[in-house]
């Protein structure tokens, strides 16, 4: 019995030292995924956004100015990391025209902003549809009027006994 009590006391011990050091592995791996989260929330915080409607577009140097309801007009630099996107198609500068809705991300660096993404808003389906309604009524002649109906006579009501 003094045996078996002896065993049972020793695997509890065993048990208890390898929960301990278990532990303590854990609470060293912890800092380490810390500091990556750490470094991507830095990368984020950099890197800002801007909403609005294209104002210019300079191919020779490379710009792109756009006017948000927030920030004003914010000149972006575009070079060959720069994603350019229309939906899912992929886009070139040269694509990019005054007056369109766009969503740009960008980071500053060395005192200027470098656009990492622009993509382009694809107009709403009701601006398209009333563009085409005006279209067609452009294009189609209006129809002649046709000649009014001659006004029926309206027959006199017997009058009735009684009822």
């Amino acid at each position: 019995m003094k045996k078996a009590i002896a065993i049972v006391l020793s695997i509890m011990f065993v048990f208890a030292l390898s929960t301990v050091t278990f532990a303590a592995d854990k609470k060293e791996a912890a800092p380490a995924a810390e500091k990556k989260t750490e470094k991507k929330a830095e990368k984020k915080a950099a890197e800002k956004s801007v909403a609005g409607e294209v104002m210019a577009v300079d191919a020779k140097a490379n710009t792109v100015t756009v006017k948000g309801k927030k920030k004003g007009e914010v000149v972006l630099s575009v070079d060959d990391k720069t994603k350019i996107t229309a939906g899912k198609e992929k886009k070139a500068l040269a694509d990019v025209k005054v007056g369109e809705k766009v969503h740009a991300t960008y980071t500053e660096a060395d005192g200027k902003n470098m656009a990492g993404s622009i993509a382009i808003k694809a107009e709403k389906k009701a601006e398209k549809k009333a563009e085409k309604k005006v279209e067609e009524k452009k294009a189609a002649p209006a129809p002649a009027a046709a000649p009014a109906p001659a006004p029926e006579k309206k027959a006199e009501k017997k009058k009735s006994a009684g009822y």
